[in-house]
């Protein structure tokens, strides 16, 4: 007796375009990230967003990870590293947006940014930085030393 079982599929198309975007600094990766973002719902619905980029940190793709409410969104890190190494991306930098405006980080977001931290290390993934982003800034986790 055959036994069917579901086929696994995971999918990347990279970009063939000649010119890449390198991301260099916070405020290239926050100008990278506003730019792929929906004006329509910045304000209104937090998201949770994945930059993957390669050796000479040029970006290969973005892909919004999690979309919550006007509070909070939950992210699946399981999702975020499979898509991370089927992608062979050796670079990641997150972010989401705070609806609110306010730039501060909660406690959530500092939780959030640590365990990636450290499962990156540990699958030797450069985590370049994690974001909160509003239409008028952006807080930095590198830039203000976590």
């Amino acid at each position: 007796m055959k036994h069917k079982v579901a086929e696994i599929i995971v999918g990347y198309r990279p970009n063939k375009m000649k010119n890449t975007v390198s991301v260099v600094s916070s405020e290239k990766a926050y100008q990278v990230f506003l730019d792929n973002w929906d004006k329509k719902t910045i304000c209104l619905q937090e998201q949770f967003k994945l930059m993957l980029l390669n050796n000479s940190n040029e970006v290969l793709g973005i892909k919004t990870l999690s979309q919550g409410s006007m509070k909070a969104t939950i992210v699946d890190i399981r999702v975020m590293f499979a898509l991370t190494l089927k992608s062979g991306a050796t670079a990641i930098i997150t972010a989401h947006n705070h609806p609110s405006g306010k730039l501060k980080p909660s406690q959530p977001d500092i939780d959030i940014f640590k365990k990636i931290k450290e499962i990156s290390h540990f699958h030797d993934i450069n985590y370049l930085d994690n974001l909160i982003i509003t239409e008028e800034g952006k807080f930095s986790f590198m830039d203000e030393g976590y």
